[in-house]
């Protein structure tokens, strides 16, 4: 069975996420975000099988360069341990390392851009639309800013 490392950071991208739970079970899936209290609760239904990351945010500009920095190694940690086949994602930071880790490992990284960008792209997205081997939009007016992308609708 096929490896598949889902990650995204906390909030409304790991909720886009979690509309593709159906998908973990297909395969021998990984989930990793971020580590706030309200997602502890997802370390009791994935176990062994659930990582995170350190929470960070850009409205802390002293102490987020620092845990991206971190990040960065237990991005390594995972991608190690679970050794992925592919990398799903739909951004932010937190899933950039691993993306990066994907790439130079010649696995297969599929972004999902969030729906909430209509017609502006994400940084997330500017810098993975570059490496992605699958890109996919929720918004068919995204198709013009990524012309490579994937038209696949909502995934609500």
């Amino acid at each position: 069975m096929k490896k598949v490392l889902f990650i995204s950071s906390t909030g409304g991208h790991l909720k886009e996420l979690l509309m593709l739970e159906k998908l973990f079970s297909k395969y021998n899936s990984y989930l990793i975000t971020e580590k706030t209290y309200a997602n502890l609760k997802l370390k009791e239904k994935w176990g062994k099988k659930m990582g995170f990351m350190l929470f960070g945010t850009k409205d802390h500009p002293l102490t987020y360069p620092f845990k991206l920095f971190i990040n960065c190694f237990i991005s390594l940690y995972y991608f190690i341990k679970f050794n992925p086949k592919y990398v799903v994602t739909t951004g932010t930071h937190t899933a950039g390392p691993i993306c990066l880790l994907a790439k130079i490992f010649r696995r297969k990284v599929i972004y999902i851009e969030t729906m909430a960008n209509v017609n502006t792209k994400t940084i997330t997205g500017k810098l993975l639309y570059l490496v992605a081997d699958l890109f996919i939009v929720q918004w068919e007016s995204m198709k013009k800013l990524y012309p490579k992308a994937v038209y696949a609708g909502f995934i609500f």
